[in-house]
């Protein structure tokens, strides 16, 4: 077994559910300022320039990061008065998904795995 076997096995070793969530949903650093930010304020609904602002982003950066998470699933997108603005998506199993990552990342060595997992994707 190789050094880099053993770096991905070890970086493999979380809940399964949360490590497809973060190779197919959250696998970019903005989508993870995302996701925390939407499960930080679960009733916000508002447009990609507000949230870029509360997050501390620039609105063309999070654009198309936000319409990333709408085809995931974990946001929805709605047109309100001729602007879109973004949600977290309704439905009670990704909800949970996103509360039990949130949860995850306070943990050090959870994190160090999720942010090994991000920076593979961006590859």
């Amino acid at each position: 077994m190789t050094h880099m076997d053993t770096a991905s096995k070890i970086m493999d070793d979380m809940d399964p559910a949360l490590l497809e969530f973060i190779q197919s949903r959250v696998n970019s650093f903005i989508k993870w300022d995302l996701v925390r930010f939407f499960h930080d304020n679960p009733h916000a609904t508002d447009t990609a320039e507000n949230i870029a602002r509360y997050i501390g982003r620039d609105a063309r950066t999070i654009e198309a990061e936000l319409k990333a998470l709408v085809r995931a699933g974990v946001l929805q997108q709605n047109r309100v008065s001729g602007v879109y603005v973004y949600a977290l998506t309704n439905d009670r199993q990704v909800r949970d998904l996103v509360g039990r990552f949130v949860t995850a990342c306070s943990d050090r060595q959870f994190r160090v795995k999720a942010i090994y997992h991000v920076i593979r994707a961006m590859r």
